[in-house]
């Protein structure tokens, strides 16, 4: 037979214009907490905090909705950070001697930089010039130090330097062996010299200027005053070893803050006792007799006090302690009794516990919304937010988003991704349904904070008085407690969660409190198959006795997959009260209103013995590993030379064959080689899909249950779900098996019309467009390799599309969304978009597959953050850029959440403008002028419309400034 093929003719313009319209690629603003933070501060004035990373991050923070971030273009260690008024700043240490200290004066003029070899030098500013003759070396200090106390020994590098907080001009210079000088800019000359005999850590100055504190290494720290005329101070007026007197670790810093009750509050990082409590990390908060010992699970990178800054006021009055650490940020209310911490509504670490999952849903229904927001406030006390600087210019808003995330430990965590900021909403755990090795008292549910659920506040008064502080925990009690799959219905309040141990745990919106037994049922997916034995973890044991359950999410009824591997698909059907869920072995149907069994389906090769195994166990040989990677070489160089012509059996198998005549025309295709029966897993399950459509003829139309596997195999389920008491029943209708074996990663049912069909609930409550069904349907199913379109109930072969062939990728995610046009606000498309193993986005119009728009979206060598990936139904996107840090991006060129925010002392700019960055690079002798470097600083793709206030930037390795463009008007 001739086959004829034709030359695609070249692109429509009127079909281009509207692509412009519909689609638009945007990565618009990063979700949670900074990966790997490195540098804090905070300006009292503008009420906004930067944050600095060691990948070169500056991330700036108000209230919620207000924020920004600039990247450099090569990593760069941001070791301090310094607020300015006018400009921004981005300053590292110079190539003579390593920069330890940077000291911006109030006035914004002068820039004093300690070093390691003792010497400060002074630089003008904006120039960054040095000034001539200026520098203060440490031979000039040394004259002016009492001979008994130079004792042939250097200072040591500069630690601190303080400027006085009355008299401007003068500023504290503490040297790491001890000494302390307070110099006078204007005359150059020591005023005051403290000989300090322990090695320094930190200064800070108290409010009045009549005294300072420092703080030192041997786990204390010192008061001492300042008066004129008292050249030579060998001793503090007081001094403290909280935690002594056993060897105590390093006060790192101090901070000393005035009240109007007279009792200052003192706050310090560090101190503990070194033998029994070194490893901790910890700030004390001490004031009269109050004294906590705030202790977190990561390192504390810096800390830093809200208090008043207006000289004219006698006392700081501190009102809240915000404290960076190296996995989260925590924020402690000061004026409230006890010093409770305050729920940050943004910066939240993700990663409390590792992520395992994700689910977005879109157009949460108000009533939802309201339930989940005070089930979330019942689980801890609201504060307000103390860094509430800026305004948030983003309109409110159009619908409510969720973005729910399974996590190592069993819980899932709902988020507001509605708008910039991602807000914690509401958190539920599934621990408290199984007997596991968890601490009872270390319930989740349970507020840190509060005494009575601390066993040891009940027995004798621990010293120090640690409170442990902060949600961030890596370490789960029970790895088989995981959260693998995530479904919930927006409209029934119906949630399926599943996790690492085959568990399927169906829960239910409750507004009070419960205390009852969970009914557990289970499935045996094996079916008594003879030669397979489980060789992996143990089945979760369910509590046999009430528990109680807070209000939220209750859980109504557990199901049991048996053996009991990872669940690896679930999908939901509330209105039919069904939920179908997949492992490595098969795929059951579950009546969770019956609490009946309906299916149980094994998808196990006779030769899939790694499925047996399950992922915590550690049987699989190293030899074994290799044998089989050997075995699929050889067999794929055998099956290139002589390839096996399938005898089409069947409709579909003919189906098949009739696509596969077209494979080997177009020269520009690779040859795409079938994969291996019996290879390891072929069993899994990819894939779960509910419909309602023509399964067994073309007149009457159903419920149905799609599955699809891993060796390419669909399986498709006619069900019968009675409205009385009857039982649901499950026939099989057709068996598909794609021709290359390639695992299949999603099916979608197609209507009349070409479109999705709606959610359950959607088209019975008037919610969505009704499917059409009177003309035929069809079923999309997407494997690793192709899109193939099907029509039903024939499954005749109608269109496909050959990614791997044409691309040289695989596909990863797969979603249909629904963009609309910026230029016709009624008119939208629904298309079908595909994330591949090489970080790529494919976007194909739906049911014809034709491609519309390719993107470059993922680094392809981030192979978690491809695996991360979830899509919304309005064309945006999450992914993981680090395990505590979601990128959001946008598709459409209509739907795009971005920070739009500006500050009242600053004008704004135009939303095409971008910041830059100009850096200079000071010589190695401080002396010539500074060398001008190229721009480092790189925005995100979509800048936020609007000049933030400036900073100044000490980045090791370079010195640099940041500077925007264009500048600033005031």
């Amino acid at each position: 037979m001739m086959k004829f093929r034709f030359r695609r003719q070249g692109n429509d313009p009127q079909r281009e214009k509207i692509k412009q319209e519909l689609f638009a690629f945007n990565k618009t603003v990063e979700h949670g907490f900074p990966h790997q933070p490195s540098a804090l501060t905070f300006d009292p004035q503008l009420q906004l905090m930067a944050i600095g990373t060691k990948s070169g991050a500056i991330k700036i923070y108000g209230s919620p909705g207000v924020e920004f971030t600039g990247l450099h273009r090569d990593t760069a260690v941001v070791s301090q950070i310094h607020f300015l008024q006018g400009q921004v700043r981005l300053l590292g240490h110079f190539l003579a001697s390593r920069v330890t200290v940077l000291l911006l004066l109030r006035s914004c003029d002068l820039l004093c930089v300690g070093t390691e070899g003792g010497a400060i030098h002074f630089l003008d500013l904006p120039r960054l010039s040095l000034r001539d003759n200026q520098s203060l070396l440490l031979d000039q200090v040394m004259q002016s130090v009492p001979e008994d106390y130079r004792c042939g020994k250097s200072l040591g590098p500069v630690e601190s330097l303080q400027e006085h907080p009355q008299q401007p001009g003068k500023i504290l210079i503490g040297y790491s062996r001890g000494l302390v000088v307070l110099w006078d800019l204007s005359t150059r000359n020591a005023e005051q010299m403290f000989l300090g005999k322990q090695q320094l850590e930190s200064l800070v100055w108290e409010r009045s200027g009549r005294s300072f504190v420092s703080s030192h290494s041997d786990g204390g720290y010192s008061l001492w005053a300042v008066a004129s005329g008292n050249t030579y101070t060998h001793q503090p007026v007081s001094s403290s070893i909280p935690y002594g007197p056993f060897p105590c670790k390093a006060i790192n810093k101090i901070l000393w803050r005035t009240t109007q009750s007279g009792c200052p509050v003192v706050l310090y990082s560090g101190g503990m006792p070194r033998a029994s409590y070194g490893d901790r990390h910890c700030v004390t908060i001490q004031q009269d007799k109050q004294h906590v010992t705030l202790d977190f699970t990561s390192r504390v990178i810096d800390f830093f006090t809200v208090h008043t800054t207006n000289l004219e006021h006698d006392y700081d009055d501190p009102s809240a302690l915000v404290v960076l650490l190296e996995e989260e940020l925590v924020v402690i209310d000061l004026l409230t009794t006890g010093w409770p911490s305050v729920p940050p509504p943004y910066l939240a670490p993700l990663h409390s516990s590792a992520i395992t999952t994700s689910c977005h849903l879109d157009d949460v229904p108000a009533k939802l919304w309201d339930r989940l927001a005070t089930a979330g406030n019942s689980q801890g006390t609201q504060h307000s937010w103390p860094i509430c600087g800026g305004k948030n210019l983003a309109p409110t808003p159009k619908q409510q988003e969720l973005l729910l995330t399974g996590h190592e430990d069993g819980t899932v965590r709902f988020w507001d991704v509605s708008a910039v900021a991602m807000t914690p909403l509401y958190k539920l755990s599934t621990a408290n349904v199984f007997h596991t090795d968890c601490d009872p008292n270390d319930d989740p549910n349970n507020d840190p904070l509060d005494p009575t659920n601390d066993p040891e506040a009940l027995q004798e008064e621990e010293w120090p008085p640690f409170r442990k502080v902060g949600c961030f925990d890596p370490y789960s009690d029970d790895p088989r407690l995981g959260i693998q799959k995530i479904s919930l219905c927006k409209y029934s309040c119906r949630l399926v969660v599943a996790g690492t141990a085959g568990q399927v745990i169906v829960l239910g919106l409750s507004d009070e409190r419960s205390d009852h037994t969970v009914d557990v049922s289970t499935v045996d997916l094996l079916q008594d198959r003879e030669g397979f034995t489980w060789k992996g973890h143990d089945r979760l044991e369910p509590r046999t006795s009430p528990a109680p359950f807070p209000p939220g999410f209750q859980p109504l009824v557990v199901v049991q997959a048996l053996p009991p591997a990872s669940v690896t698909a679930v999908t939901l059907h509330a209105e039919w009260n069904l939920v179908a869920f997949g492992t490595s072995h098969g795929f059951g149907l579950f009546d969770y209103h019956r609490h009946t069994a309906v299916l149980a389906r094994c998808t196990l090769h006779p030769n899939d013995s790694l499925a047996m195994e399950g992922p915590l166990s550690r049987v699989k040989s190293l030899k074994k590993s290799l044998r089989q990677s050997f075995r699929r070489i050889r067999k794929s160089r055998v099956s290139g030379k002589k390839r096996p012509v399938p005898t089409p059996t069947s409709k579909i198998q003919e189906a098949n064959a009739a696509l596969a005549d077209q494979e080997e025309v177009a020269p520009v295709q690779r040859r795409i080689e079938p994969r291996s029966a019996d290879d390891s897993l072929s069993g899994v399950v990819r894939c779960l899909c509910f419909a309602d459509t023509y399964l067994r003829d073309g007149t009457h139309h159903g419920p149905t249950l799609w599955a699809g596997t891993n060796s390419g195999s669909v399986y498709a389920y006619a069900l019968e779900v009675p409205g009385g008491s009857g039982c649901v029943e499950a026939v099989l209708g057709k068996e598909i098996q794609l021709m290359h074996r390639a695992p299949v990663v999603s099916i979608c049912v197609l209507d009349g019309r070409g479109k999705p069909l709606p959610e359950p609930y959607q088209a019975s409550l008037d919610l969505a467009t009704a499917p059409d069904m009177t003309n035929p349907h069809s079923v999309l199913i997407a494997s690793e390799e192709q899109l193939k379109v099907f029509s039903l109930p024939k499954v005749g072969a109608k269109t496909k599309f050959k990614l791997t062939a044409h691309e040289g990728c695989r596909v990863r995610r797969v979603a249909t969304v629904t963009v609309c046009s910026t230029a016709q606000e009624d008119y939208s498309e629904t298309s079908l978009v595909c994330l591949t193993n090489l970080g790529d986005l494919h976007l194909f119009n739906v049911p014809v597959l034709r491609p519309q728009v390719r993107y470059d979206c993922i680094r392809k060598e981030d192979i978690s953050g491809i695996a991360s990936c979830v899509f919304t139904k309005n064309g945006q996107g999450f992914y993981l850029i680090s395990p505590s840090e979601y990128q959001r991006f946008s598709l459409s060129a209509k739907v795009i959440t971005e920070p739009l925010c500006h500050y009242t002392n600053v004008l704004s700019c135009p939303h095409t403008s971008c910041p830059l960055l100009s850096s200079h690079l000071l010589s190695s002798h401080l002396l010539s002028s500074p060398v001008l470097t190229p721009p480092v600083l790189s925005p995100p793709v979509l800048s936020p419309p609007v000049l933030t206030p400036p900073v100044l930037i000490h980045s090791s390795g370079k010195a640099l400034i940041w500077s925007w463009s264009p500048p600033l008007l005031l």
